[in-house]
């Protein structure tokens, strides 16, 4: 992310409600201003007396870092710009502050991100292949989906990451937040939770397609290949800075920026044209539901 905040020093702090987002930018400038100056990792890492690997973390915009720190580093960098340095001040005190998602307890610290991320966004292009996009997932869905995991989280941790999600919705229903989703019909026919559970999914999917904010395409199956069909991605659009990409992985969530961000533009751009318009989409979730699921 190499372009200046807001495009000048001062930036646009006002866009910027959410402290993830702040720490996402801050990080950004600071290893931007770091490879500037032509400093490594590991050097700017002794200046604040922290591994390079805490260093990173900073720069990924994963944890805060403190105003003594801050200083440390923009001294070492160079930074003599008195508008750029209050700015990034600025933006690591905001940072320090608990979004409201705290108050669920200890939700893993990648999806603790992607909230702050997704609840400072106006717009979000989301492409999935297997499950019913994040944002309109019912109550029973999410449960069944979360209960599935892997790692076999407690009763009260589903519930927790249930409520979560559940509370991620109001970005839509306030209007908020934008979101273009394109599915693979897969979605519509893998029965999670149950017959029950996935007919009041696909109602509610008829129901959020009716919102304002909400445009939904199915790539039907005999469209054949098309672009990305292995890979699921969210695009965050912002309105006080560039854009993000987000690619959920087994081993660690992958967030790019810069020309990824376009590339992935392009082929989400490419999904959409392999996809049925948004009134074909409907019609083909409701004939699935009428079908029942021996369809």
């Amino acid at each position: 992310m190499s372009e200046n905040l807001g495009g000048s020093h001062g930036g646009t702090m006002t866009a910027m409600e959410s402290p993830t987002f702040v720490r996402f930018q801050l990080g950004a400038q600071l290893r931007r201003v770091r490879e500037e100056a032509s400093v490594t990792a590991e050097q700017a890492a002794d200046v604040i007396e922290v591994s390079a690997s805490t260093l990173r973390r900073i720069e990924a915009g994963r944890v805060g870092i403190k105003a003594p720190a801050l200083n440390a580093l923009l001294d070492r960098y160079g930074v003599t710009d008195a508008e750029l340095r209050d700015t990034l001040l600025s933006m690591a005190k905001t940072g320090k502050q608990r979004g409201w998602w705290a108050k669920y307890g200890d939700l893993p610290s990648s999806y603790r991100q992607y909230i702050g991320l997704e609840s400072a966004a106006e717009e979000v292009h989301n492409f999935e292949t297997l499950v019913v996009p994040w944002l309109l997932q019912t109550e029973d869905y999410a449960r069944a989906l979360t209960s599935e995991d892997a790692l076999e989280p407690s009763p009260e941790a589903v519930e927790r990451r249930v409520a979560v999600r559940m509370q991620r919705q109001e970005l839509i229903a306030t209007g908020k937040l934008r979101l273009l989703a394109v599915l693979d019909e897969a979605v519509l026919h893998r029965q999670i939770g149950g017959a029950a559970v996935m007919a009041e999914q696909l109602t509610a999917l008829l129901e959020a397609s009716k919102r304002w904010n909400v445009t939904l395409q199915v790539i039907p199956f005999r469209a054949g290949a098309y672009a990305s069909m292995v890979s699921s991605f969210h695009i965050l659009n912002f309105a006080g800075g560039p854009g993000v990409v987000y690619i959920e992985g087994i081993t660690g969530d992958l967030y790019a920026e810069g020309d990824d961000v376009r590339r992935c533009t392009v082929v989400f751009n490419s999904l959409r044209a392999s996809a049925l318009s948004p009134s074909d989409s409907i019609a083909m979730i409701k004939a699935i539901q009428d079908a029942g699921p021996d369809m």
